[in-house]
Formats: C-alpha cells, sequence, structure tokens
C-alpha cells in the first residue's frame, strides 16, 4: 500500500463537522526543520488547524494504532511524538487529525472510529451496539471454518 508523505490539509465546508484534517501525515513533522532565517523551525507549528480541538489516529505503518481526541490536537500528538516513556510513543509513525471544534460532535467521531477499527484503545465507544442475531453467529462460525481449512 502506497503511504501519502504529503498528506492533505483541506478546510471543510462551513457547515460540516470538520473544519480540516490531515491524512497519513509522518510522525517526522513534530522533528526540527529545516533552517529558516538561521533558526531550526518545527513544521508542525505552521499548521493552523492543529492548534484547536478534534479527533486523531496514530497509525503503525497503515493500520489505525490508535485513536484519541484532544482539546489542543497540536500539544497532544506533540506529547504522542516525543514523550518516549509514553504508552504509545514506539508504536505508531504516521497520524491523522481532524479538526472538530463541536465537544459532542469529537465525542461521536471517536466512537465511531474506535467501533470500526481494530485498535489498542482500552476505551468503549459510548454508542448504543446492536446485538448480532443469531443466523449472522451461525454464518461466522461457517467462515471460520472454511477458512481454516
Amino acid at each position: 500500500m502506497k503511504i501519502n508523505y504529503v498528506g492533505l490539509d483541506m478546510p471543510a465546508k462551513r457547515s460540516g463537522i470538520v473544519a480540516g484534517y490531515a491524512r497519513m501525515w509522518p510522525r517526522e513533522v513534530f522533528g526540527k526543520g529545516a533552517l529558516k532565517k538561521g533558526k531550526k523551525v518545527i513544521k508542525v507549528k505552521e499548521l493552523n488547524f492543529l492548534e484547536g480541538a478534534g479527533v486523531y489516529i496514530l497509525y503503525r505503518d497503515d493500520k489505525p494504532y490508535y485513536i484519541g481526541q484532544a482539546e489542543r490536537l497540536r500539544h497532544r500528538l506533540w506529547a504522542h511524538a516525543i514523550q518516549a516513556d509514553g504508552r504509545y510513543y514506539h508504536f505508531w509513525n504516521f497520524f491523522s487529525a481532524f479538526a472538530i471544534r463541536n465537544r459532542n460532535h469529537r465525542n461521536e467521531l471517536e466512537g465511531i472510529l474506535i467501533a470500526a477499527m481494530p485498535t489498542a484503545n482500552s476505551a468503549r465507544p459510548k454508542l448504543q451496539r446492536e446485538k448480532m442475531p443469531r443466523e449472522v453467529r451461525d454464518l461466522l462460525r461457517v467462515i471460520y471454518r472454511v477458512r481454516k481449512v
């Protein structure tokens, strides 16, 4: 799978819940960058949409590893990227971030992402879960038996 190293910094429509996002950006944007006016600069400081609140995904290569939310996306992602004793420090190398101002929308989106993707999250999403019908459970058993053969 080809990974987009440049990513996107896209403004959303004004009526949407997402004000901007970055997709599959490398962790290295939190490192020291090239010289600018004789000073080392940090690349991520120029990303205005990361100043606010939102939801983020940490990836291990191209697989989602952890999903979280923060009042200050840049600060939280920075902490994940530079704190060597952090819980997830050694387990991710790319991130996606979605700037979402409304707290209720952040909670719901985080819950949807956690429910949809297998990750290291220990939190259970606060979404109503539908019980799997017996017919679907039986179908899964058949599928797993076929795969074992």
